[in-house]
């Protein structure tokens, strides 16, 4: 089996749209949520979310081809533009090499909503537009960037709520390690807009801590009231590390393990059972025992129920070696289909850099989470193994080890 490395990163999120500005506001504790009057007016029980930037394709990509891109795939767009600009994989390798493509994407709210509603006001199904089928497909993300990046290899999307991103990776590196790729361009994309998660907001999801919005979000922490919906995208190369050496491609880090699981219970509820055999799964695969784990990036959300079984499937595995742990969830908000990916990159951002970023808004724990050793503050820390958590509906589940390449 063939070694799997990461070559490049690119990220547009809440915290910054380059590797330089996420990595400072990770080390700062800053915070991307906001509230959104719009989003009250509107109807919304909750009206916090998160700012993410709208890019400006127009340099980039023709009008022609922008028609076909709803928003999370401008965001992908992005994202992967500067990844593979990080992993020197200019259009002349990309042409002569089968460059793959995994990404993670579970709905495309606002972009089939327009479409229905031209629809039905004009009774007439030309009036959805010819670019809309190609905008309100999951598939949109990895049918547009296959066609303007020129990518000839695997072309699939990972649909698996908010494990998405995760799985995108989880699946490149198993391409990668096989050989039945060199490389693959994987990660995630969330729409950042009011249509994607009214459903959520419907069924109570969402923090109500409208008065003070940078301390909504609040994972562990003991007086959590609910999650913070967030958006963006986050793009990883992943590749053989023989191809990379080769091609004198920067190699930032290695994966080692891969875990997935499903819970086989509730639809939205979770269990302890589900994540921690995805926990197990995956520290087996990468042979690596608990105490090598420098750092825990969880997946809490800072739902009450959520955070409450995945703390207590981590300290089934970690409980003996207080590891550190924390979700920048409390930073980013949620950000669902696109989070598997972008924690990963937070994670090896803080791993290069010497630091973990503080569970920002955790002051006490209750009687689930007391058992984790969970930072509050950014903390001046050295690891080179982290393993990241991503959990979602539907109970799936996917967790990624992690290791430094000098």
């Amino acid at each position: 089996m063939r070694r799997v490395v990461i070559t490049g990163m690119g990220i547009w999120s809440c915290l910054g749209t380059t590797l330089d500005e996420v990595r400072q506001s990770l080390y700062d504790g800053r915070s991307g949520v906001i509230f959104s009057q719009e989003r009250k007016d509107a109807g919304f029980r909750s009206a916090l979310c998160t700012a993410v930037p709208q890019p400006n394709l127009k340099p980039y990509v023709s009008r022609n081809l922008r028609q076909f891109m709803p928003e999370e795939t401008q965001y992908a767009y992005m994202a992967t533009r500067a990844a593979l600009e990080d992993a020197h994989l200019d259009p002349d390798y990309i042409a002569a090499h089968e460059v793959g493509i995994i990404y993670g994407n579970d709905s495309v709210a606002e972009a089939t909503m327009e479409a229905l509603d031209k629809f039905r006001e004009f009774h007439d199904t030309a009036a959805c537009g010819s670019g809309s089928i190609f905008q309100s497909m999951n598939s949109t993300v990895t049918m547009n960037l296959a066609c303007l990046f020129k990518l000839r290899g695997i072309n699939l999307t990972a649909s698996a709520a908010c494990a998405s991103g995760s799985q995108s990776v989880g699946l490149a590196y198993l391409l990668v390690r096989d050989g039945l790729q060199d490389c693959v361009v994987c990660g995630g994309a969330q729409e950042n807009n009011m249509y994607s998660v009214a459903a959520f907001d419907g069924i109570q999801s969402f923090s109500v801590r409208e008065d003070d919005p940078a301390k909504a979000s609040r994972p562990f922490d003991r007086d959590r009231d609910g999650l913070v919906p967030g958006g963006g995208a986050a793009t990883l190369i992943v590749e053989d590390y023989d191809s990379a050496v080769r091609r004198g491609a920067p190699i930032l880090a290695e994966i080692i393990g891969w875990g997935f699981s499903g819970n086989g219970d509730h639809i939205s509820t979770p269990n302890v059972e589900g994540p921690a055999r995805s926990l197990e799964l995956c520290l087996q695969h990468a042979g690596v025992t608990p105490a090598q784990i420098g750092y825990v990036n969880a997946h809490a959300t800072s739902t009450r129920i959520g955070d409450a079984r995945e703390a207590q499937a981590i300290a089934r595995f970690f409980g003996d070696t207080q590891v550190p742990v924390t979700s920048t969830k409390s930073q980013t908000g949620h950000e669902m289909w696109m989070a598997g990916g972008s924690e990963l990159i937070y994670s090896i951002l803080m791993m290069k850099n010497g630091f973990i970023a503080g569970n920002i808004n955790f002051e006490n724990p209750d009687d689930d989470t007391a058992c984790l050793n969970i930072l509050p503050e950014t903390r001046e820390a050295h690891f080179d193994l982290f393993l990241s958590n991503s959990f979602g509906f539907g109970g799936t589940n996917s967790t990624l080890i992690v290791k430094d390449v000098k």
